[in-house]
């Protein structure tokens, strides 16, 4: 019963810092997430492709430092 407590407000932690990043990347802007040096944009008439890599790298990187400190505890 323990276990599942814990994994419970685990996510409702997770919950609320996904919510709070979302809430900064899309009302502040201020981030720079998708046009960062590394993001991948090939545009062609009638197409475009677009991969924000570098982008999706620091906000992996960023998850999993989050990840650590909280499993730390």
């Amino acid at each position: 019963m323990n276990g599942q407590f814990d994994l419970g407000r685990s996510l409702i932690i997770m919950g609320l810092v996904l919510l709070a990043l979302g809430f900064a990347v899309s009302f502040l802007g201020r981030l720079g997430f998708g046009r960062l040096p590394g993001d991948i944009r090939v545009e062609k008439p009638g197409f475009t492709f677009y991969f924000p890599l570098v982008s999706c790298l620091l906000l992996s990187l960023f998850l999993t430092l989050l990840m650590w400190l909280f499993r730390r505890r």
